[in-house]
Formats: C-alpha cells, structure tokens, sequence
C-alpha cells in the first residue's frame, strides 16, 4: 500500500484504506448511518478475488466530519 493519500473523486474526501473486506463492511455501517460512501483499489491490478486487497474508502466531503465522529471518535471514548 502507497503511504501518499489517494486522490479523492469530485466531491469526497478520503477516509479509510484497508482489506476489502473491511471495507464492504465500513460501507454498510456507514450506509446504514445516512453517510454517502465509494470505494476504489488501492492496487491497481490487484487480483480481484483476493479478500486481503487494499481498498480505499471515500466519503462525501458534506458527510465527512459525521463519519469521522461515528467511526473514530466513539471508539477514542471507549478508551
């Protein structure tokens, strides 16, 4: 995995770069949550049957401060 920040789509910001499997899993939680949310391979050319393949999480830059209070914050507080 590249430790440079993807280039986010027109209108979102990066959030989340994990195994796919995380990822459809984040996808659902935030879905679920209201928030707007895509993803795209970190590795291009990755085998696409492969669960453990780095995927990027981006998120609707109007959803991004929520999605990081639902996500992040609530774990720090369980801390």
């Amino acid at each position: 995995m590249s430790d440079s920040t993807p280039s986010a789509p027109a209108g979102q910001r990066h959030f989340f770069t994990g195994p796919i499997i995380k990822t459809e899993l984040l996808l659902e939680w935030l879905d679920q949550h209201g928030v707007t949310a895509s993803t795209a391979d970190a590795e291009p050319g990755a085998d696409p049957d492969d669960l453990g393949r780095e995927m990027h999480v981006f998120v609707a830059a109007e959803h991004y401060d929520r999605a990081y209070q639902l996500f992040f914050a609530e774990r720090e507080d369980e801390l």
